[in-house]
């Protein structure tokens, strides 16, 4: 399932050149976007066209039925695999260039970047001829350090150069020689994920003067001074008292933190905060926290266990996926949404306890947790997403709430354990292939009084093959015809009994 789920990622990457094809108006062969009265030119695939080619003249401002628009941005994609493009000249007005803006322009040979640009975008250059003929090493754009090119050698220090005022995303992902970093006083932007996955840094310092980040008490971290955010860290952070957010990927792949104290002072903790940190064996969150964000402790593989406090409301989507270590986890009453994915592929878990507090079981929430014996649907509970038991093989039987009005898709599907289920008659939508490659289930009880205002999709029951001799479904006394005129139902069935009393 994790597989699967990085796959729709990348598939999703891939079409993005497909689907963002929507602008605000065309000049002079350039297609922009309009937001808050400035220009950002977007990407445009027409099919009839080269799109561009030559060299590319990006105007400081333009002009559309009478209004005048400073263009201040180049937007992702935005020239993405022009390669008959040669040169390209962005004016002073620019201050960001977007996710892969000029990648695969394999015939770009000359950019100017005028040292507006502040920002940087995941692989804006990458696979054009300007930044293939760039010598190994710290690569820079303008005055953005944009990424370091070639193997890093091992034990690496790196004081970026008086001057540079941005750090690019990405920048130093995946560089296992660095162990310290120097960011100047001149740095007013740090991108997300630039020192993700260095599992050997362990020294962050930002010089004094800094006007916008700081290296307070000495904490191995850079901190967003203003907003007291901490965006970057190391194995060997300590976080300051006064630190009140742990900001998206400020440990991002940081394979060798082991263990980390979080202060009270920190009230949310960002998405992707610690994903794949797989050196984190445990860790508490502090009272303070009420929210944790999508995808917080992705991947923590090695995390074994966890204190979520009562201040939480929402666990968010995805936020404990794949963190095969865990064995169980307590959710305090005060969470009333567990998020899409949040405990997909734990396939360690064996019991998990849902408080009545919750009303939604998102989709996938519980995917793959293929160690997971029983669970206790509470009666709060309203709805349970698509898959969000898929592949939990280790379930045996399972009672769906009377407060349960919506099944989706693949909710149940492939729990190859499972031998009974009880379905109340509060259910109004039963899902496509809702209860699928259940190759054990031998009894369904359903309590569903009146099929017409149930929507049910395709088959909810169905089997790899066609014997269904063995399984029995059990229905309010007078139903059975109901049932056996229902295609959603009889085909699955060898046999539809009436022995349950409304």
């Amino acid at each position: 399932m994790k597989q699967l789920f990085r796959f729709s990622i990348m598939l999703l990457a891939l079409l993005l050149p497909a689907l963002a094809t929507a602008y605000d108006f065309e000049v002079d062969g350039i297609y922009y976007n309009i937001n808050d009265n400035k220009a950002t030119v977007t990407y445009y695939d027409d099919p009839f066209s080269a799109r561009y080619s030559g060299s590319v003249v990006i105007p400081a401002t333009v002009t559309y039925n009478g209004t005048t628009y400073p263009v201040t941005s180049i937007g992702p994609k935005a020239f993405y695999w022009c390669t008959g493009l040669t040169s390209i000249n962005i004016p002073n007005s620019v201050t960001s260039i977007g996710q892969e803006a000029l990648a695969y322009c394999t015939g770009l040979t000359s950019i100017n970047i005028p040292k507006s640009v502040t920002s940087i975008g995941y692989c804006a250059f990458d696979s054009t001829a300007w930044y293939n003929n760039q010598p190994d090493g710290l690569v820079y754009a303008g005055k953005v350090a944009y990424k370091y090119k070639g193997t890093m050698p091992s034990g690496t220090n790196l004081t970026l150069k008086e001057g540079t005022l941005g750090i690019a995303v990405a920048a130093f992902e995946g560089c296992p020689g660095l162990t310290s970093i120097v960011i100047p006083s001149s740095v007013t932007d740090i991108s997300p994920r630039a020192f993700a996955d260095c599992p050997v840094l362990i020294s962050i310092v930002v010089e004094n003067g800094n006007p916008k980040y700081d290296s307070r008490n000495n904490c191995n971290a850079i901190i967003k001074t203003t907003y007291n955010s901490l965006i970057v860290g190391c194995k060997n952070t300590i976080i300051p008292n006064s630190v009140t957010s742990i900001d998206e990927y400020a440990f991002y792949y940081c394979t060798g933190l082991t263990s980390i104290d979080i202060p009270k002072s920190v009230i949310e903790i960002g998405s992707s905060a610690f994903a794949g940190c797989t050196g984190l064996t445990s860790i508490v969150i502090p009272k303070s926290v009420t929210e944790i964000g999508d995808w917080a402790f992705e991947d923590c593989t090695s995390l074994t266990s966890i204190v979520i406090p009562k201040s939480v409301t929402e666990i968010g989507d995805w936020a404990f996926a794949y963190c095969e270590g865990l064995t169980s986890i307590n959710i305090p009453k005060s969470v009333t949404e567990i998020g899409d994915g949040a405990f997909c592929g734990c396939t360690g878990l064996t019991s998990i306890n849902i408080p009545k507090s919750v009303t939604s079981i998102g989709t996938g929430a519980f995917g793959g947790c293929t160690k997971l014996t029983s669970i206790d649907i509470p009666k709060s509970v309203i709805e349970i997403g698509s898959s969000a038991f898929e592949g939990c093989i280790g379930l045996t039987s399972i009672i769906i709430p009377k407060s349960v009005t919506e099944i989706w898709g693949r909710t149940f599907a492939g729990c190859t354990g499972l031998t009974s289920i009880v379905i109340p008659n509060s259910v109004t939508k039963i899902g496509n292939k809702a209860f699928s490659w259940c190759s054990g289930l031998t009894d369904v009880y359903s309590y569903i009084a009146d099929l017409s205002r149930v929507s049910s999709g395709n088959e909810q029951f169905c089997l790899n093959y066609s014997d269904y001799s063995g399984r029995t479904l059990h229905v309010l006394q007078g139903m059975a015809d109901a049932y056996r005129a229902d295609e959603n139902w009889y085909p699955y069935f060898g046999q539809i009994v009436e022995d349950l009393m409304p």
